[in-house]
């Protein structure tokens, strides 16, 4: 007897079919021998199998086969032994020679002449196919050239204002650049694309389809846009198979790159314009990509079959579906539409149209003479869905099984937990009835009834039901389910009393199905029995009384049935839940993904188990298999048998292991296999070699293992790249030579970011005589020209001290640019630059600057007025002060004497020196200065010294660059720091100095300058396996990444007490959508104006 199954059963076919199973026949005996076996039996539709006894029968029973017998035992304890002996008799197959066998004929033995012919079952052609071989030249092997005029062309209309919009090329991987070109050439040869010269320009992608090939895309995003939209409808899923009731046979047709077969209007051939690395082109057929291109399409094919459309014909843009009711006149339609589509110039593609099927796949669905049901390989990616972690995921998943939502009972009641966590400001919290209702639907979805036509002239049946979640209904005829519709309740209706929830769930399904029920007899059940004299009672509210207007337009009565469910339960019967089984057929997706990641998958069926996987490394026996191959871990293994070495042994598998880790053999392809899986899989993320080592030798032992771990890791290239080195910086301190005299030897720098005062000053000018210590700070601009700058130094330094023999300085601009050094030059000064992004060369300016910001802090906070009336009294005091590298002040230093101060007036007051004593102490002063100074020097050497190492290359060597990533955190929080550590490698081309290196850098960075301090630089280490790939980088002068807005992505106002300030959420290059920043409109449009052209 037929019982409906617990869960319902999805079982795949060996050709990919699926066939939904909900009943099954419980303990149906099975005659082996004479003895009866129970077995439960699950109806399929199979055409030439009676009973197929599969792994579930033999397992419970305990069977066993042998093939060379022919044999197959049934063991199963507590019951008699069974054997099956095959019916198949022994055939000889000796050989006998010509006379025996002319004999034997003569004595009338039938004799039969066997040979093979080898039969090819030939591809389906268009001459196959009736009525289709009368339209041969629609079906052509590929489209040549334009297409003809038709009555309309495609067109792209712009909102009012726009501007043209151009986009860089995106990169492309060599092999996608090879298939551009290639696809790039076939357009230009069938006269499709053009070059161009347009302003406008949209990016190219390619998206890999499902056999593997790349399609060529254009991103028009940005034209998409700013395009106006065509507003002409797209005809609903579910409108279009209402036409198909009655039908028997379908034909479907594709057409052949159907928007290549109609032009763009002349006007709007620039619009389409898209940028590659080759050239710039146009499209003068309609791309795919543009907003209005199905509208437009659909306007195009409703124009050409709008004579036949509803009666024999259905379109969705480019797909065409002819029905009919007999094969008459489905030969009579097909040929219509066929002759329709040779005067109109259009072409389609055989290998995807289908014709005189009783079942085609149409828009995501089953048709057939019985209904519409869903499309079995369209609802695995919903079985198959993996739980949401997002309300982006979830909004994907509902969007996908909601397009099935007419044939599930109550969809927006099942998910209603789902749909309240894509709301607004909700914070995404994955609670048990989530997870209810996503098994839920997955399960309605596998388990889907077919849903039957519409007959005109017969009666309709609606069930309809409400609750505090939402509404529901069910129409049907015949007791064959039409279709299903629900929805959940708005936040106004959850007030509705009960009776308003119920006749609202009647006006729902009047509404929904006008186009069946409007002139047609249908009768109308609820489980809410006051609504049975809703057409009798007199006092209504208003709401009431606008329903039942509305009701009264159609021609139905309302019944009252005591529970639903005992009706709509008759045609629901065979829906139920997915049991484990059914995981039988949808576990083959997982099963290929574990195979594909070096591990050996089988599987163990039994009566309740038929999807438990037994996993194993492929790896392992891939290992154990050629250990053989190493002698030297065969003979350790021997000596180990002999007692000669204990730590060697055999597994029961076969495996040498020692001290139960498993040897590897000394063949590079395994030693490389195990180290790549532990060190850039997807589950290793590139750890440091000790992780790795105690990772690895838990499991796997080989001679120098950990040698080759660490230089496995150090080659890694993107650990080269991204990980900093965890010694100690590289580079002895190398001092500059102490000057033989005062102010001979200077070094400058600037401090700028200053309050601006009543003056107009925001910077200063540091200044610092390299042998005395003695400063001088000189307020500035920070928009002083260089002329200014150049008077001031003439001013302040040369007329007082003289023209210095050097300077040291930083690579400011002022002091790179033409002008500066041009100056010094013709002053006899030479200039000396300190290393890119090595401030310690010219540290003395950099500690002068520490201490005056100390000093200007104090000043702010103590003396009143701006910091630049008070910068003399701050130079004054810092030439005053003790230092320790000189063992004097600064101004004593210079000018043999102490500065007279009120703390020391008495003590320098009355002292009296002639000329010739101060010269001599000016000159010992000196010497003892110098002498410090070294003293001073190899203290700081000796020190820093420890902190650092010997680091050299040598001129050719390839280097890393390292860059300065954190210098975005500020804008972008600790998602800036993701950039990689170091560029490169570039090559050394000289050395320059101790301690600094010229490197060869790409055209990209020629704004930088080429010399480094060795800090700065990592040896690139090399391997076979690395590709290094030439790509453009862009840095800012302080090897910081450029940070360019590309899209404005959001506005917004914000309020403050007095003002409003316009907000633009900013999308930066090197940044994702997540790291967007809302930054002023005013602003950026001072900074970046291009962005709003």
């Amino acid at each position: 007897m037929l019982e409906p199954l617990s869960e319902g059963l999805a079982i795949y076919t060996p050709v990919g079919d699926v066939l939904l199973v909900n009943e099954v026949l419980r303990n149906c005996e099975v005659l082996v021998e004479g003895k009866g076996l129970l077995v439960d039996l699950l109806p399929l539709e199979l055409q030439r199998l009676d009973v197929i006894l599969g792994m579930d029968f033999l397992f419970a029973h305990y069977a066993s086969m042998d093939c060379h017998r022919k044999e197959l035992v049934f063991r199963k304890p507590g019951f008699a032994e069974v054997v099956f002996r095959g019916m198949r008799k022994a055939v000889s197959r000796s050989l006998i020679s010509v006379l025996k066998a002319e004999k034997l004929l003569r004595k009338g033995c039938t004799a039969f002449l066997a040979h093979i012919v080898v039969v090819q079952r030939e591809k389906l052609k268009p001459e196959d196919v009736p009525v289709v071989k009368e339209f041969l030249d629609v079906f052509p092997d590929d489209l040549s050239g334009l297409p003809p005029d038709r009555e309309i062309e495609f067109t792209i209309e712009l909102l009012p204002g726009t501007a043209p919009i151009s986009q860089a090329p995106y990169r492309m991987a060599p092999s996608e650049l090879k298939e551009l070109k290639m696809q790039l050439q076939e357009l230009v040869d069938k006269r499709y694309i053009r070059p161009s010269v347009s302003p406008w320009g949209a990016p190219v992608l390619f998206v890999k389809k499902e056999d593997g090939t790349l399609r060529l895309c254009i991103d028009y995003r940005q034209l998409n846009k700013v395009t106006i939209r065509n507003k002409y409808p797209l005809p609903r899923i579910d409108d279009l198979f209402d036409q198909l009731r009655g039908a028997t046979l379908f034909s479907k047709i594709d057409l052949r790159s159907g928007y290549h077969q109609l032009k763009v209007r002349e006007s709007d051939i620039a619009k389409t314009a898209f940028r590659t690395r080759y050239r710039h082109y146009e499209f003068r057929v309609m791309p795919f990509g543009l907003t209005n291109a199905p509208a437009v399409f659909m306007d195009l094919m409703n124009r050409i079959i709008h004579r036949y459309l509803d009666q024999f014909v259905i379109v969705f843009i480019d797909d065409i579906l002819v029905y009919s009711v007999d094969r008459e006149s489905h030969e009579e339609h097909l040929r219509i539409v066929l002759q329709t589509l040779r005067e109109k110039q259009l072409y389609a593609k055989f290998s995807k149209c289908e014709f005189w099927l009783e079942q085609v796949v149409f828009l995501g669905h089953v048709v057939s003479a019985k209904g519409v049901s869903v499309d079995p390989q369209k609802v695995e990616a919903v079985v198959n869905w993996e739980r949401p972690i997002s309300a982006t995921e979830v909004r994907s998943f509902l969007g996908l099984a909601g397009y099935y939502r007419r044939f599930i009972e109550d969809f927006s009641r099942l998910a209603l937990p789902l749909t309240a966590l894509t709301r607004k400001n909700v914070k995404f919290e994955w609670t048990n009835k989530c997870e209810q209702s996503f098994q839920e639907l997955k399960k309605r979805l596998v388990t889907a009834p077919i849903l039957a036509l519409p007959v005109t002239g017969k009666d309709y049946v609606i069930y309809c039901d409400a609750s505090r979640l939402g509404l529901g209904c069910v129409l049907m005829q015949d007791g064959n389910v039409i279709a299903y519709a629900s929805r959940q309740l708005k936040e106004h209706e959850c007030n509705y009393p009960t009776h308003d929830l119920e006749l609202a769930a009647v006006v729902l399904a009047l509404k929904i199905w006008r186009h069946y029920l409007f002139g047609e007899k249908c009768h109308i059940f609820t489980d809410h029995k006051s609504l049975k004299y809703i057409f009798d009672q007199k006092e209504l509210n208003l709401r009431q009384r606008r329903w039942l207007e509305l009701i009264k337009d159609y021609d139905c009565t309302i019944e009252y049935h005591p529970g639903k469910a005992n009706v709509v339960a008759d045609a629901l019967s065979r829906k139920s839940r997915l049991p484990k089984s059914a995981l039988c057929g949808i576990r083959v997706a997982l099963l290929n993904e574990l195979r594909g990641s070096k591990a050996v998958v089988t599987t163990e069926d039994s009566g309740s188990l038929l999807a438990q996987f037994q996993v194993r490394s492929s790896l392992v026996t891939e290992i154990v298999r050629r250990q053989s191959e190493d002698s030297n871990l065969q003979k350790k293994f021997e000596k180990s048998k002999k007692g000669l070495e204990v730590e060697f042994e055999l597994r029961t598998d076969g495996a040498i292991v020692k001290q139960g880790r498993l040897c590897v053999p000394n063949i590079s392809e395994l030693k490389n296999a195990i180290l790549e899986e532990a060190h850039s899989s997807a589950y290793a993320m590139h750890p440091g070699s000790t992780k790795m080592y105690r990772t690895l030798k838990k499991t796997y032992w080989w001679s120098g293992m950990k040698q080759e771990i660490a230089e496995y890791v150090d080659r890694c290239l993107i650990c080269q790249q991204v990980k900093p080195v965890r010694q100690r910086p590289g580079g002895f301190l190398n001092p500059l030579p102490v000057p033989e005299w005062k102010w001979e030897h200077i070094t400058m720098d600037f401090l700028f970011g200053l309050p601006r005062t009543s003056s107009g000053h925001d910077g200063i000018w540091v200044i610092v005589d390299r042998l005395t210590k003695t400063t001088r700070f000189i307020p500035i601009k920070m928009t002083s020209t260089l002329d200014q700058l150049a008077r001031l130094y003439v001013d302040k330094i040369v007329s007082q001290y003289g023209v210095p023999v050097s300077i040291v300085s930083d690579r400011d601009p002022r002091f790179t640019s033409k002008f500066w050094p041009s100056l010094q030059k013709a002053m006899g000064t030479g200039l000396k630059f300190s290393t890119s992004f090595h401030p310690q060369t010219d540290g003395q300016s950099e500690r002068t600057i520490q201490t005056l910001e100390d000093m200007l802090r104090a000043c702010v906070l103590q003396l009143k007025g701006s910091w630049d009336t008070h910068l003399p009294l701050m130079e004054f005091a810092y030439n005053n002060n003790y230092q320790s590298s000189i063992g004097m002040a600064p101004y004593e230093a210079l000018y043999g004497r102490p500065c007279r101060t009120p703390v020391c007036w008495n003590e320098v007051g009355e002292r009296k020196l002639v000329g010739p004593e101060l010269v001599q102490i000016t000159t010992n002063n000196i010497k003892l200065i110098r002498e410090n100074l070294r003293k001073a020097q190899d203290r700081q050497k000796s020190y820093a010294d420890k902190r650092r190492r010997n680091l050299e290359f040598q001129v050719g060597d390839q280097v890393f660059l390292k860059l300065s990533p954190w210098r975005g955190v500020i804008r972008f929080g600790r998602k800036g720091k993701l950039s990689p550590r170091y560029i490169g490698p570039y090559q050394i081309t000289e050395r320059v100095g101790p301690a600094a290196y010229r490197l060869e850098l790409p055209i990209e960075l020629a704004r930088i300058h080429d010399v480094f301090h060795v800090s700065m630089l990592r040896k690139y280490i090399p391997d076979p396996s690395h590709v290094l790939q030439d790509q453009p980088v862009e840095l800012k002068e302080d090897l910081s990444y450029v940070e360019e807005p590309v899209q404005i992505l959001d506005r917004k106002e914000q309020v403050l007490r007095n003002k409003t300030i316009p907000l633009i959420k900013v999308l930066w290059r090197h940044h994702g959508a997540e790291e967007a920043t809302w930054e002023p409109e005013y602003q950026m449009k001072k900074s970046y104006p291009i962005l709003f052209s």
